[in-house]
């Protein structure tokens, strides 16, 4: 039932820049603050989350501002990378995510190279039900 996900070997480089970023948001070693974030997502960033609602950019800016404005344990590890371009300098990243040792998600992420760097254009996450 299960794809077989493999990433083109030309995509190398890509997949490990990209899965060095996730999860978004998460890695305070690429920024904390809302500047930071601000400065990774495009202007019309927006997301789905796992309840499956939708979250624009500005609601999600909001939620990082309080999340980082205390201090907070945050145990995640990552898994199962994939990545495809989609068009020139746009790439989809999948992978799944692992959090406090109990909640599993499906996440997929929309990158696209700029010249500022890299920027997220969307994001998804979907929780795992156990079979």
């Amino acid at each position: 039932m299960e794809p077989i996900l493999t990433t083109n070997p030309e995509l190398s480089d890509i997949l490990a820049q990209l899965s060095s970023r996730e999860p978004i948001f998460h890695r305070p070693e690429l920024g904390t603050s809302r500047a930071d974030f601000e400065k990774m997502t495009m202007d019309d960033f927006w997301e789905v989350g796992a309840s499956g609602r939708r979250y624009s950019r500005a609601y999600v800016l909001d939620e990082l501002e309080k999340r980082h404005a205390v201090p907070h344990v945050d145990i995640w590890e990552t898994m199962d990378f994939h990545c495809r371009r989609l068009a020139d300098d746009v790439y989809l990243l999948t992978y799944t995510l692992l959090q406090n040792k109990v909640r599993r998600t499906r996440r997929s992420t929309i990158w696209r190279r700029t010249a500022e760097g890299w920027k997220i254009v969307y994001h998804q996450g979907t929780i795992v039900q156990d079979a």
